[in-house]
């Protein structure tokens, strides 16, 4: 059975009631300890024990103000629900308790335009690189605080360039990498932009509306004909960071070939040969083709 719209049912509840079921400190270490729980799901008595709260009483009523929505109850004990556990996340991802300031810092790679050196910088739970000298954008993205934890500034890029491949080639899957909800894709060649392209792809969630912006070779990181045309040259493409290759940053490597339908292709130079990668309206790869030297 195919579902167009979002279920509603006599079971769920408005998101002020749900947010105020969590507003209390005694819920959250409930969940957190559920999160922390090494064997789920826990016994009463057990989680009891993990939460610093005297009277099981009042643990009793917290625990049963969370069940359902936030925790399951089965005969074996308690278990984090898909939503508890995305509270714990958020939590943790510092999206509501952090606001860090960092210093800039130098990134590994040269500016695709001029060669200079890229900086990388952090504001509003946005990174982003950019060149010294000329100032060309390399790509500005979502980055949660809590990813800076516990990292040395190379560690933070390296999450910081996985983070980018993982949420734009979900995002051309169609699946919003927030909510999971269908994302719609829209090719624009129109106004301003912060990646400093004028062909790109955007994409909106139709469920949470969650919004991307991408450079068209973006979504091939994880393409496995364009993984295997690096690993012919001995490269891993999965190592390098996206804004080392041009193809990802550059306008100039992609093209449209025809706009009703799209058709766009991206050229992906390495060493003396050429892969060229065909894609339609949604950014699915449609046709490939590959140059070699002296072909």
């Amino acid at each position: 059975m195919r579902v167009d719209e979002s279920p509603e049912t006599d079971a769920d509840i408005d998101p002020a009631t749900a947010f105020s079921v969590i507003a209390s400190e005694t819920r959250l270490d409930i969940l957190e300890a559920l999160w922390r729980a090494d064997d789920r799901p826990v016994r009463f008595s057990e989680l009891f024990d993990a939460v610093e709260l005297a009277d099981s009483g009042q643990f009793n009523y917290h625990l049963q103000e969370l069940t359902g929505q936030f925790v399951s109850q089965g005969a074996d004990g308690y278990d984090l629900r898909y939503a508890g556990a995305q509270v714990i996340r958020a939590v943790r991802a510092g999206t509501f308790t952090r606001t860090p300031d960092i210093d800039p810092f130098p990134v590994t790679g040269a500016c695709t335009r001029c060669g200079g050196g890229l900086l990388a910088e952090y504001a509003d739970e946005q990174f982003a690189i950019d060149c010294e000298d000329c100032g060309k954008a390399h790509g500005e993205y979502p980055f949660p605080p809590g990813g800076l934890v516990d990292r040395t500034p190379a560690e933070v890029a390296t999450a910081f360039a996985e983070r980018v491949r993982h949420l734009h080639c979900l995002a051309a899957d169609g699946v919003c990498p927030d909510c999971a909800g269908r994302m719609g894709t829209e090719i624009s060649r129109d106004g301003d932009c912060c990646l400093d392209v004028s062909v790109r792809a955007e994409f909106v969630c139709e469920r949470c509306r969650h919004e991307l912006c991408s450079p068209v070779g973006l979504t091939l990181l994880d393409n496995s004909r364009v993984a295997a045309f690096y690993d012919d040259h001995g490269v891993d493409l999965s190592s390098r960071p996206y804004w080392t290759l041009p193809w990802c940053v550059d306008d100039q490597y992609t093209s449209v070939e025809a706009t009703d339908p799209w058709r766009l292709a991206v050229q992906i130079p390495l060493a003396e040969a050429e892969l060229t990668v065909y894609l339609d309206g949604d950014l699915q790869p449609v046709e490939f083709e590959r140059q070699d030297c002296g072909h």
